[in-house]
């Protein structure tokens, strides 16, 4: 539930108290949030609420449970080195619409694969740990026997290892509660070998969904993940509100959310703490004239974040050759982050990035606020001539464009390279770049640095707008003690 007073970004100004009262028979509860998503636990199915804050009253109706299932009641054991078996048993036993329940205790387990119309519900204290063991998980080619994709990596098909939670070709699911999941990433040696396979296959998802349709996450915690942690593929109307996803600094690719060939996508007040970008956006790489895997991402809405020491808060590509389009970015905060928001590509991934806002941001201690890239190193020939050529070449359906982005209400304290960052195509300039009304101040401890991954980029330091191949309108506002003075 989204509590999304004047001046809420993923904090409330103020904390807010709130009263929770069963429309029938029950009595009241009482509690404080501080954050503007309120996340409510341990109520029950089908029943009527009314809640009462400061901002008013609503009603509302708690989804019906068709039938719950226990995963002790299958055997599932904190004592068991591997409670696989038993939890796909259960999941497997739970009824159409049903829900199955993960009580307090922590339960080692491999993968597991969901079904539709089912909700798997983590209750407080409960925990799903991923075993260290990864020589007998079940690997995902890269199809099923209906030619889906299901086997991926940074955008291509590649045999995978399955996630701890997998869903593929799922309807109306719901991961729920205020337990965690934990990929296992310090285990099993995943985070040593972050570009190489294993078995033939690349490092697992901590949550994977592919080809699902209909999916809440929320309350969660989801943390120590082996590769990217949550990552819709080719899915529709996926809600994740209220989750915590932490992964340590140092762990390789560990971006928090990344939804990929996505549509109707809504996350919202979600805490990012990972090893790589919080937030990135997909719609898979063009390898030659294979393209059937490819597919836009478009109506993305991200709003009450609080992003924390990703490489960046919300990235869109590189992999985006299906286009993205769409995505709104409110109401959020970036703290520490090597970037705001950053689109990444090159020359050969084709697709466009375009219709992309981000309104009502503070950002605090990032390098480059806003930094937008055509000459991504990335791939084996990433700084061929080919690729990092300053010179136009001929534009084609492998050129990617880049338009129609717009800051607006931005506030970035203590930046400590360039503002606004951008390095466009010579044949295919980045085009109707608009900021408005962008509060910046300076780090004065910065360091000069690249502020942009390509080639031929010179370091700089307390910069307000570099642009090449670029169309900005409006402008910088630096704040007081950042402005130049007379002698």
């Amino acid at each position: 539930m989204l509590l999304a007073p004047a001046g809420a970004k993923y904090a409330l100004p103020e904390p807010v108290g709130f009263i929770l009262t069963p429309l029938t028979d029950g009595e009241s509860v009482s509690g404080r949030t501080e954050q503007a998503v309120l996340q409510l636990n341990d109520l029950q199915p089908d029943t009527g609420y009314g809640l009462t804050c400061i901002f008013g009253s609503i009603e509302f109706r708690t989804r019906q449970c068709l039938g719950a299932t226990d995963i002790l009641a299958h055997g599932a054991d904190p004592s068991a080195e591997d409670n696989s078996p038993a939890i796909q048993a259960a999941i497997n036993a739970v009824p159409e619409g049903g829900t199955l329940l993960v009580p307090p205790g922590r339960f080692m387990t491999g993968p597991l694969f969901l079904r539709s119309r089912m909700t798997l519900h983590l209750e407080q204290g409960a925990e799903l740990a991923a075993i260290g063991e990864w020589q007998d998980w079940p690997i995902l080619e890269e199809r099923d026997t209906a030619g889906r994709v299901i086997g991926t990596w940074e955008g291509l098909p590649e045999r995978s290892f399955a996630a701890l939670i997998t869903a593929i070709g799922c309807k109306d699911i719901a991961l729920t509660g205020a337990g965690t999941i934990d990929g296992g990433g310090d285990r099993g040696d995943w985070w040593t070998w972050p570009k190489e396979t294993r078995r033939g296959a690349r490092r697992p998802r901590t949550v994977f969904l592919a080809h699902c349709d209909h999916v809440l996450m929320s309350g969660l915690t989801i943390r120590n993940s082996p590769s990217w942690t949550v990552h819709p593929f080719h899915s529709r109307h996926v809600t994740a509100a209220g989750l915590k996803i932490e992964n340590p600094s140092d762990s390789p690719n560990t971006d928090g959310l990344n939804p990929e060939c996505c549509e109707e996508t809504n996350l919202t007040g979600i805490h990012f703490s990972v090893g790589d970008d919080c937030i990135a956006v997909k719609s898979g790489k063009r390898d030659g004239d294979r393209v059937d895997h490819l597919a836009p991402t478009q109506n993305l809405t991200i709003s009450h974040c609080l992003m924390e020491r990703g490489h960046g808060a919300v990235v869109l590509g590189s992999e985006m050759s299906g286009g993205i389009s769409g995505v709104r970015i409110e109401h959020c905060r970036f703290l520490g982050t090597d970037r705001g928001l950053r689109i990444k590509t090159r020359r050969g991934r084709g697709g466009k990035v375009a219709d992309i806002s981000m309104t009502d941001v503070d950002m605090d201690r990032v390098a480059t606020a806003f930094a937008a890239n055509a000459f991504y190193f990335c791939d084996a020939d990433g700084k061929s001539e080919a690729v990092q050529s300053r010179d136009p070449a001929p534009v084609d359906d492998t050129t990617p464009q880049v338009s129609a982005i717009t800051l607006r209400d931005v506030t970035a304290t203590n930046v400590q390279l360039a503002a606004v960052a951008l390095l466009g195509l010579p044949e295919a300039p980045f085009s109707d770049i608009r900021i408005e009304n962008m509060l910046v101040s300076f780090d004065p401890n910065a360091v000069p640095d690249v502020p942009l991954m390509a080639c031929r980029v010179p370091a700089c330091r307390h910069e307000t707008i570099v642009a090449q191949f670029a169309e900005v309108v409006g402008g910088i506002t630096l704040a007081p003690e950042d402005k130049p003075h007379a002698d």
